[in-house]
């Protein structure tokens, strides 16, 4: 087997997480691509992959190998499509992800968009609140809310998001309105946290930020929970702002201790190689972006 072909077996193997599945991915007896693998590892004699009973795992070396795989494997895919033409018309898959709560906001409707216009383009997206690593997790394009590290790759700025405290009406109406951080003690709070972590709300104060450690009557671990928790009337969420957005368009959320929030924080499109980067991945940050710079729920600078 030639190394194209292992490295084709290799990713196969670390997409799929056992070796019965990238088999049949790649069309080969689970047999042989235990062979491959012995082979590989045998010739950079680097252990690549953490064989378990729950499957397998990438090791150290593993991650790196599998990173530096994608990359030629798809400048081979693209060398390809450019020897007969196809370019310069996206077409192919292009990976996406988004926060959760900006994917059913603000990101999916895009998406559709593209979609519609570009036919030979298929999407797959995911969820994830962290800053993905794009090669190691294969992601062609993500939109990120954060500063960004230096490692993040490419990146076009579409808006910014804010921290927001807001209730329903019905709860302000029974309970009064909070005018400033002091007031929460009063107040019932819906959190979101992990089970043991202390609950902390963050505000602008007279010198500096101002840490406020509220009672939750309900901790949620989702921000959705809390959201709808709190649309039902329970009390008091902080979130951001494009969490809520269509929560606050409508009235059913009203924001409340807006002179005490913190800054915004920007949101991005990142992606990697640039100019080099497959038609499918440049039409989609050229379509995009002026969207989601269009959009209510991303404030501009």
């Amino acid at each position: 087997m030639n190394r194209f072909r292992e490295m084709e077996v290799f990713l196969a193997v670390a997409q799929a997480g056992s070796l019965a599945a990238a088999a049949r991915a790649v069309g080969l007896s689970t047999a042989t691509v235990m062979r491959t693998l012995a082979t590989l590892e045998a010739r950079l004699n680097a252990t690549l992959l953490l064989r378990g009973a729950r499957g397998t795992d990438l090791s150290p070396a593993g991650m790196l190998f599998a990173a530096s795989c994608r990359q030629i494997l798809e400048g081979v895919e693209q060398a390809e499509r450019s020897a007969t033409g196809q370019h310069a018309r996206p077409a192919g898959q292009l990976t996406l992800s988004a926060p959760l709560l900006m994917s059913h906001q603000v990101f999916t409707p895009v998406v559709l968009d593209y979609l519609a216009a570009y036919p030979e383009v298929s999407i797959a997206t995911e969820t994830r609140e962290d800053l993905p690593r794009l090669v190691e997790d294969g992601i062609d394009v993500a939109l990120v809310v954060g500063h960004l590290p230096d490692s993040s790759g490419f990146a076009v700025a579409v808006g910014a998001v804010a921290p927001i405290v807001c209730a329903a009406p019905a709860y302000l109406q029974q309970w009064g309105r909070p005018l400033s951080p002091d007031d929460l003690a009063a107040h019932q709070t819906i959190a979101t946290s992990s089970t043991g972590h202390v609950v902390e709300w963050r505000f602008r104060g007279e010198h500096g930020v101002r840490l406020i450690r509220p009672a939750p009557r309900l901790n949620c671990t989702t921000q959705q929970a809390a959201i709808r928790a709190a649309i039902a009337g329970l009390g008091l969420v902080r979130c951001m702002s494009h969490e809520v957005h269509h929560e606050l368009q409508t009235g059913l959320l009203v924001p409340v201790l807006s002179d005490f929030a913190l800054p915004s924080l920007p949101a991005h499109l990142i992606y990697r190689e640039g100019r080099r980067a497959a038609a499918r991945t440049r039409t989609f940050i050229d379509f995009s972006a002026p969207l989601l710079r269009a959009h209510p729920a991303l404030q501009q600078a």
